[in-house]
């Protein structure tokens, strides 16, 4: 786990300007845009409490984060600067506040510490929050080194997947995993739900999903994996291994995120990696049989049916701007055959299956912005034909997240290479468990998502984040 974090922590440097860090501000991650180095500590007293000119919801919701995580309660001043010795100054409005996730310009703050006293300002609650980010890692027995920090994110997404269905994570974990995402000012939490592994989310409508489903034969993914013989399970068999989040776990989880201004993404998979769907409900296949294909049919309107009731009951789970909906590593295998994909693409003039892959994707994103979602997906969706309002995760390199940017579509970089957490860091190739390939930290630490060639072009506009 330890290993896991400063992996972490070392893969989000870069999202800010790279600069010469005093000794003091050598903690600090991602590294401030500006600091310099003041004379003396301030020092923390127990009793000490934070003032602020937050009131309703916000105050709330921060006062008992730095009751819990901080030990110390807000208490509120509509003149902070007035008195008190730790002070939160909010100067922007409650629609700034409002726009703050997508804007990097309101997740900004600025920072002070001298021996008499510690100043936050910034336009929004977000500010605020990864402003004491910024003083929890300077903190040291006590005492924190005097500096003045100002500071913007590079980008506005800047986040972590974590694969709930290959493996199943408790709540409690995901808490863990979600204030370490906190103090490294992360901001978007990617949950894959759902996968061959597993199927984790109650959906109210179709349960046998999770009854027949959330629980496989094996614990070791791998080894489950390459087993000719792999299957599924209900609870209670001898041996099985999974699990899933009920709704309220979802809400509980979604609200704890919140409250550290991270968005939760969840995805859910389609059209392919599928296996849990049809063995579930293989009149969704085009076998019709269980254990016979990965990918969805998706010649059926049955099965646009059900993957738009899923998609709303995810949608009254999960504010989230994006969706995502996977798409990635479609088998297309049963679709060539398949009478009922023959006649789709024929209806719609679809030359290939990567075609018909898009004309599915199309289907899912004018469903999603008919209800004020945006469609975000693996770099697969680009195939055939990409979807005109939907983003894209550039997970297998970075060429078709430039030219999705290129493109005028929002990007997310996540190339496998240089970010994935599942690849050998040790020399041999032995640690920690991974499923091959090898990425030093110093490799991810380096990466930079944006090539020399389109500095200062329109692509970065496009470039949300990593």
């Amino acid at each position: 786990m330890m290993r896991k974090h400063i992996l972490l922590s070392a893969a989000f440097l870069l999202l800010s300007t790279a600069v010469p860090m005093p000794v003091a501000a050598q903690n600090i991650i991602p590294q401030p845009e500006n600091i310099s180095l003041l004379k003396g500590q301030f020092k923390l007293n127990k009793g000490l409490k934070i003032v602020t000119n937050l009131t309703g919801s916000d105050f709330k919701v921060l006062n008992q984060y730095t009751s819990e995580v901080m030990n110390h309660p807000l208490a509120y001043a509509k003149n902070p600067s007035q008195q008190a010795v730790f002070r939160l100054i909010c100067k922007g409005t409650a629609q700034q506040a409002a726009q703050a996730m997508d804007s990097v310009r309101l997740q900004g703050y600025e920072l002070e510490v001298t021996p008499k006293g510690i100043t936050i300002q910034s336009l929004t609650p977000t500010g605020l929050f990864y402003g004491l980010q910024t003083v929890r890692q300077l903190e040291k027995d006590g005492k924190i080194a005097c500096v003045k920090v100002k500071d913007t994110p590079r980008f506005a997404y800047r986040g972590l997947m974590i694969d709930c269905s290959r493996h199943f994570w408790t709540k409690e974990f995901l808490k863990k995993q979600l204030d370490a995402m906190a103090y490294f000012k992360l901001d978007r939490f990617h949950w894959h739900l759902t996968d061959g592994g597993g199927w984790r989310m109650e959906v109210k409508q179709y349960p046998r999903l999770t009854a027949e489903t959330a629980y496989r034969t094996q614990s070791d993914w791998t080894c489950w994996w390459m087993d000719k013989d792999r299957r599924y399970c209900p609870a209670g068999t001898p041996g099985a291994y999974g699990g899933y989040y009920t709704q309220e776990d979802i809400k509980d989880i979604v609200r704890y995120a919140a409250a550290r201004h991270i968005e939760i993404i969840p995805e859910i998979e389609m059209p392919g990696h599928s296996d849990e769907v049809v063995f579930a409900y293989p009149e969704l296949s085009c076998t019709g049989k269980p254990y016979t294909q990965s990918d969805l049919c998706v010649g059926r309107e049955a099965t646009y049916t059900f993957m738009e009731n899923v998609l709303k009951e995810v949608m009254e789970l999960f504010p989230s701007k994006y969706i995502h909906i996977g798409g990635d590593e479609a088998e297309r295998r049963t679709w060539k055959t398949c009478p009922d994909c023959q006649r789709m693409m024929k209806e719609n003039h679809l030359k290939d299956v990567a075609e018909l892959q898009s004309h599915f994707t199309h289907r899912m994103e004018e469903f999603l912005n008919s209800h004020g979602r945006k469609l975000l997906g693996w770099d697969e969706i680009m195939e055939g034909k990409l979807a005109p309002n939907a983003a894209v995760m550039s997970w297998r390199g970075t060429e078709a997240g430039i030219e999705a940017a290129t493109s005028k579509h929002h990007v997310v970089m996540a190339p496998q290479q240089f970010y994935y957490l599942n690849m050998y860091q040790d020399n041999p190739m032995e640690q920690p468990k991974a499923q091959g390939g090898y990425t030093r930290l110093d490799k991810t630490y380096n990466y930079e998502p944006i090539p020399a060639a389109y500095k200062g072009s329109n692509l970065e506009k496009y470039m949300d984040g990593v």
